[in-house]
């Protein structure tokens, strides 16, 4: 039986490999139909690749697009590790350590603190300019193949943009996944008034939006892969510990005021004080893994290694294999994501 659900992908820089993994799980089953997708940052570099290659080659034509996404990021020719290799990789803890203490790492994160994006003059270019401009746009906002989200922030009054159809442009991918300390702010036409408008990372104001997915033609169920843990048992110490922290919190804020809503509206189905059917019953699951995630960094976000990278994708992979496992059955039916539970 066909399970059609709804990707609510965020973003989380090189993270968003996990992300690549779940993807290329759930695109492997048949049973699973993915209708739509809203994505920020890595989640709308993740969905934009999605969208163009099921244009193109369906299932696996998506597969492929993700595959050479982030072959692109991580500027090697293959990802694919053996398992014996796999065995002999250091934890990804102890490589996040590294680097995060490594003098280059160092000397790079205080730059970024200090010097504005903008103090580049003429030498200044976006690392992800290239990437984003090989994409087949033509593809990304064709008809065909889930129907795709990108949000992102609007500098001038901190609101949400979602684009979607025509008005997914690489500037709005780039808008989407413009972080304000690395890279200078992002002129797009707005979506609801075609004027030109300054944006940042889509996180700050929707990580990823789900409201685009509420569309009565959409299936009830939205997955949301997290990549920014919601709980961090350990207090951070550490400068560069303490402002990632800080972006995890911001990053998750308006994820987490959007489940509250959700919540508050499955009550008021539940209680009788809506009309069935007038208000969304949204059905929402989370596919994440917050243990890997805590033993993660900001470094590790920040810098595309291609190992980790490649044990992000397979982290990734296993994780969406639980899911399934686990909660297959219960898509279309149930939600399997505690909502209360985040919110205490």
């Amino acid at each position: 039986m066909t399970k059609r659900i709804n990707l609510a992908l965020q973003g989380g820089g090189a993270h968003g490999a996990f992300t690549w993994g779940v993807v290329d799980r759930l695109l492997e089953d048949e049973e699973i139909e993915i209708a739509a997708i809203s994505g920020t940052s890595a989640g709308a570099l993740n969905g934009a690749a999605i969208k163009s290659g099921w244009q193109k080659g369906g299932r696996e034509g998506a597969r492929a697009a993700l595959d050479w996404l982030w072959h692109e990021v991580a500027q090697v020719k293959s990802l694919a590790l053996p398992d014996w290799m796999n065995a002999w990789l250091p934890h990804l803890g102890l490589t996040s350590l590294a680097m995060s203490y490594s003098p280059a790492f160092a000397i790079a994160d205080t730059t970024s603190r200090v010097v504005s994006p903008y103090a580049w003059g003429p030498v200044y270019r976006n690392p992800l300019e290239p990437i984003v401009a090989a994409l087949d746009f033509d593809a990304v906002c064709g008809a065909g193949g889930p129907r795709l989200f990108v949000g992102a922030t609007a500098v001038s009054d901190g609101k949400i943009r979602v684009f979607s159809g025509e008005n997914i442009t690489s500037e709005a991918i780039m808008a989407s996944a413009c972080l304000p300390t690395l890279f200078q702010a992002v002129e797009v036409d707005c979506p609801l008034t075609g004027d030109r408008v300054s944006c940042w990372d889509g996180g700050y104001s929707g990580n990823p939006p789900l409201f685009p997915l509420y569309a009565k033609d959409l299936p009830d169920d939205v997955v949301i892969v997290n990549i920014n843990p919601l709980i961090r048992e350990e207090v951070p110490q550490t400068a560069p510990e303490i402002q990632n922290r800080i972006n995890e919190i911001s990053f998750n804020s308006a994820l987490l005021k959007e489940l509250r809503a959700i919540e508050f509206v499955q009550r008021l189905i539940r209680d009788g004080a809506v009309t069935p059917g007038h208000m969304k019953n949204v059905l929402v699951h989370m596919i994440a893994d917050d243990d890997l995630m805590n033993d993660l960094s900001v470094a590790t976000k920040m810098v595309p290694v291609p190992s980790i990278i490649a044990q992000l994708k397979q982290a990734g992979r296993e994780t969406a294999e639980a899911f399934l496992a686990g909660h297959k059955e219960d898509l279309n039916l149930r939600q399997t994501a505690d909502l209360v539970s985040m919110f205490n």
